[in-house]
């Protein structure tokens, strides 16, 4: 990695940011709903990405086009998961939840070979692909009368879909078109706040009986492991490239699991922690591409890439 230390404490804020975002929908079901939740969520978010947009000289584009696909990235990357999770952690552990969330590369990747985007079908990755799957179907245990077969880890599920839905749009249709990071960051939380609060009227008016447990932890979801969290992975996706800054997608389910035991005394079980890591070796497995050829330098490229920018 190229930046040392630093990359890596980044990568372990990253990976601390997102992975105790499971632990904060649990904490923050005890006063609200899971509507309210993503709807606080979202604007907290986004008020954190676009002071950081602004305030670095970035403006969001006006595009049209962009902005409509913008709304679909939202639409599956926030508005849907997030709900999803909080809905599902009202019935299993949030540790549980950051484990099936580990699956979705699994899915995307699955996604990509179904619409042909994805045409490096070696064996070592559709094996990964079906270890993973298998990993997943081990957490669930289906064959055993308190496996986790429950709506809940269906819900879960369900929004580690939707996150692969969005990564594979972003993908086709968002990547390469020359808007800056942080600003698309931006896009998308501001269009998830949108979706989010067309919804609220009809679906998120429920008793609120917040405390300040269940505030701080929204509080702390929204600004931390929503809006913060999306620039620093940008940041380490611009210093270290995809590849490495991927690397924290290893760790999120980790620090899931140990966060839901330690602070909310939640069991791991056996099965959990044998399905989780045949997940994460069927990620890795998925994520082997073919290495390009390195390209012959000439004295003149040797040069200019000594020379200061």
């Amino acid at each position: 990695m190229r930046g040392g230390s630093g990359t890596v404490v980044r990568m372990g804020l990253l990976a601390l940011m997102w992975g105790s975002s499971f632990l904060w929908i649990k904490m923050a079901l005890g006063g609200f709903s899971p509507i309210q939740i993503t709807a606080i969520r979202t604007v907290l978010g986004a008020v954190v990405l676009l002071v950081l947009c602004y305030s670095s000289g970035q403006r969001m584009p006006r595009g049209r086009r962009l902005w409509l696909d913008m709304v679909i990235v939202a639409l599956f990357g926030n508005a849907v998961p997030f709900t999803l999770f909080a809905m599902s952690e009202r019935s299993i552990d949030s540790g549980l939840a950051g484990v099936l969330n580990a699956t979705t590369p699994l899915w995307a990747t699955a996604i990509g070979i179904a619409i042909r985007t994805e045409r490096d079908l070696r064996f070592v990755r559709v094996g990964g692909l079906l270890l993973g799957f298998a990993g997943t179907v081990v957490i669930f245990a289906p064959w055993e009368a308190g496996g986790f077969a429950s709506w809940g880890a269906l819900l879960s599920l369900l929004a580690a879909i939707s996150y692969a839905i969005s990564f594979t749009y972003i993908g086709k249709r968002i990547s390469g078109r020359g808007v800056a990071p942080t600003a698309l960051s931006a896009m998308q939380l501001t269009s998830a706040v949108g979706l989010t609060w067309v919804v609220v009227p009809f679906a998120g008016i429920e008793a609120v009986h917040p405390s300040w447990p269940s505030i701080i932890a929204v509080t702390l979801l929204g600004v931390f492991s929503t809006g913060f969290a999306f620039a620093l992975n940008h940041r380490l996706i611009a210093d270290e490239g995809a590849t490495n800054a991927s690397v924290t997608g290893y760790l999120l389910p980790i620090v899931s699991v140990l966060l839901g035991a330690i602070t909310l005394h939640e069991p791991i079980t056996l099965r959990v922690l044998a399905g989780m890591v045949v997940v994460l070796i069927g990620v890795g497995m998925t994520r082997l591409h073919r290495r390009a050829p390195s390209p012959v330098l000439t004295d003149e490229d040797a040069a200019a890439a000594t020379r200061p920018a």
